[in-house]
């Protein structure tokens, strides 16, 4: 066949309107998650895409090829996710709204609670603001920074499906499943426009199309609504349906759309997994491709400057296609890779060209850090390798690492004429970034040997003498108390009450502990269940003023540390023995025999590590061993587990995996004794230390050992 009979025979074979336009190159779909909905986006830089799924698990890719992703466990299933300035925030399924630290997975705090299902959440384009869409109809809009501060939307008479910020924070739009797509003004929660385009549907598994409307980057001149077979464009003001977006391809109803990030290119796909973009400006098709097996698309990202699209689908796999821009003009391609117009400089704030060039951090000291809402979670399943994130219980804050400010700010857009480029560049202001040591985020206060309490069901504590589990859900409040050696005590189950967070267990008694709220105090309680007389349990108010952070138990008696900085050691009978002031807020305590070990924040870390000491007392002599001693961290990792061996001495080990213990005999310096990494399968496994023996050297993770280095 001839060139000109090819060229005759592909126009026979592709109408116009369905000519190929560009070399996408297009890579097989690879299994991300379980069956349901598959979040996906990528992080500001582009290094990572991050999916989400009904696991609960959130997976973070270097590539598509990628074996060995990490994966962040934050819930039991995931409804959608959001990624901004180092905020991981995702909508999990009891009904809230949490925020970890990216890449490293750090629970932070809650944001938000609903009392249905959240089906959607979006930054706005500052990242000091998530809003949230629920099954309960309502919309709320939550700062970051202070997630106290928060703005109700109410209105809509059935499940929300979608939220979108309006770049400029004037402006959400909602759609719901009572068939509206509504758009609010934030400042007083006003609706100011509203169609009716939809199909009607009483809940969002229902629903058709689950709609992922989206505002036009930066100016926001439109919203794009995808509604049955094409994208609905509304112009921002008038509020007027200006133009339709559709295609001969499209064959079912579109269930999302994407900006690119210059705004100049709108992607959709629908429900049979067929993918468009258009050139918005245009208004024509420049790229089309239908999914592998017409699974239905769940989500589209765009790379932040490539033009490559990352894509998920219902049965949760992940998809990607390069080049999407490849045969896009130079000219359009060069406008949409710039990260801002000079226009655009000067429609912000005067107050924001101030920090345009840094990139705040969630670990930035200017950052506020969220209510917390406990430190501990849950894992069912007794594993010798165990998720990593799943055991961060101890830190309910900000990253740790790659913390630090940009110092460049975006660049110019380029402009035809050479004169206004001139122009732009010389009266583009400028501004020097911090680039000095940057302050890293304290870890929070946590009890060793449990697990996250944002989880349902979770460790309290599992250490030699048993297992405390808590029970959380509609059905139950409950805690159960197993012994690993039944002739010490029987089985105990409790009614969680006072909804008690931590806990720990020795030969003598249980020991519990719960936050203050606004109607309780905080509440010291103990079940000495080796007591000798008929009054086998009490219980201590903390003073208005404390908040329990710290509590463990010895021989003969509990200690308990509080957010004032102080510790109190009570008999362990209920009579307060000794208080003393610790000089920083404390990060964990233990106990074993007269030993008491309490590990705090000497001062302020820098570049990702912690600032941390030791002190280690022996109450029964009233003798302090160690006092202020730094505990010798490793670099850019904050301590994971802390207690004593069999035999009384004190040991640590940190997130990156490293054993230490005490040497008493050279001068009570710390040695490392093991490297958990060594013995881990993949780089989001982690071993969930529980204790260690000396004679034999072994250390011990749940019920099983590994060998002491």
């Amino acid at each position: 066949m001839t060139v000109r009979e090819r060229q005759t025979h592909c126009h026979h074979r592709y109408p116009p309107s369905k000519q190929p336009k560009m070399p996408v190159e297009r890579k097989p779909m690879r299994y991300a998650h379980p069956d349901g909905y598959t979040g996906v986006c990528f992080d500001e830089s582009g290094r990572f895409i991050v999916t989400s799924g009904s696991d609960g698990d959130v997976r973070i890719w270097e590539s598509l090829d990628d074996d060995d992703p990490k994966s962040i466990n934050v819930g039991e299933k995931i409804y959608s996710l959001a990624l901004r300035n180092g905020m991981l925030v995702t909508a999990v399924a009891n009904n809230i709204v949490q925020v970890h630290s990216f890449p490293e997975g750090l629970p932070d705090g809650i944001l938000t609670r609903f009392t249905a299902e959240v089906n959607h959440i979006v930054f706005n384009t500052s990242a000091t603001s998530v809003a949230a869409g629920s099954s309960d109809f309502m919309v709320k809009i939550v700062e970051t920074k202070d997630n106290s501060q928060q703005k109700t939307i109410r209105g809509h008479e059935g499940p929300i499906l979608s939220v979108a910020f309006d770049p400029k924070d004037l402006f959400l739009a909602s759609s719901s499943c009572d068939g509206s797509v509504c758009v609010w003004k934030i400042a007083d929660q006003t609706r100011v426009a509203s169609w009716p385009l939809l199909t009607k549907f009483n809940e969002v598994n229902r629903a058709t199309s689950i709609c992922r409307l989206e505002w036009q980057p930066k100016i926001g001149k439109f919203l794009a609504v995808p509604v049955e077979k094409a994208v609905k464009l509304f112009e921002r003001d008038t509020w007027e349906n200006t133009d339709d977006l559709s295609d001969d391809s499209i064959m079912m109803t579109l269930n999302v759309v994407s900006w690119s990030p210059c705004g100049s290119y709108l992607a959709a796909g629908s429900i049979d997994g067929s993918v468009v973009v258009w050139n918005v400006q245009t208004r024509k098709c420049v790229e089309r491709f239908q999914h592998e097996k017409s699974y239905r698309i769940c989500a589209i990202a765009w790379h932040p400057s490539n033009g490559i699209i990352a894509y998920t689908d219902a049965e949760g796999n992940l998809g990607l296609h390069e080049g999407v821009l490849a045969n896009v003009g130079s000219k359009e391609l060069a406008s949409c890779s710039n990260a801002a117009t000079f226009d655009d400089l000067f429609d912000e704030e005067d107050s924001d060209l101030l920090t345009k060039g840094m990139n705040l951090s969630p670990a930035s000291p200017m950052r506020q850090p969220l209510v917390d809402d406990g430190d501990d979670g849950e894992d069912d399943n007794v594993m010798a390798i165990v998720n990593r994130s799943r055991h961060n219980r101890a830190i309910e804050d900000d990253n740790s690492n790659d913390i630090g400010f940009s110092t460049q700010l975006e660049k110019m857009d380029n402009d035809d004429d050479d004169n206004v480029q001139t122009s732009s560049a010389q009266t583009a202001p400028t501004f020097a970034g911090y680039s000095g040591p940057v302050s890293t985020p304290q870890q929070k206060p946590f009890q060793p040997c449990s697990t996250p309490s944002y989880l349902l069901h979770r460790f309290m504590v599992w250490n030699s003498t048993g297992i405390i589990r808590c029970y959380s859900d509609e059905q139950d409040n409950a805690i159960d108390v197993e012994f690993h050696d039944t002739s010490v005590h029987h089985a105990i189950h409790l009614s969680n009450v006072l909804n008690h967070t931590m806990a720990d267990l020795s030969h003598e008694a249980v020991l519990l502990a719960c936050a203050k709220t606004d109607e309780l105090p905080s509440t010291l309680q103990c079940i000495h269940f080796n007591s000798r007389d008929a009054n086998k349990e009490w219980m201590v108010d903390m003073p208005n003023n404390e908040n329990i952070e710290a509590i463990c138990l010895g021989q003969g008696w509990a200690a308990v540390s509080t957010n004032a900085q102080i510790v109190r050691i009570f008999s362990i009978g209920g009579v307060q023995k000794e208080l003393f002031s610790l000089m920083g807020p404390v990060v964990a305590m233990s106990g074993h025999g007269e030993q008491l070990l309490i590990s705090y924040h000497r001062g302020t870390g820098f570049d990702g590590d912690q600032c941390m000491g030791v002190q280690l007392m022996e109450l029964g002599r009233r003798k302090q061993i160690l006092q202020g001693t730094p505990l010798p961290l490793t670099r850019k990792s904050y301590l994971m587990w802390q207690g004593f061996s069999a035999e009384g001495t004190p040991v640590f080990a940190d997130s990156e995996g490293i054993v230490q213990m005490l040497n008493r005999s050279l001068g009570n310096t710390w040695i490392p004794i093991s490297n958990t990494r060594d013995h881990c399968k993949g780089k989001s496994d982690y071993y969930w230390v529980v204790g260690i023996h000396e004679n034999p050297q072994q250390l011990r993770r749940c019920s099983t050992f590994c060998n002491v280095v």
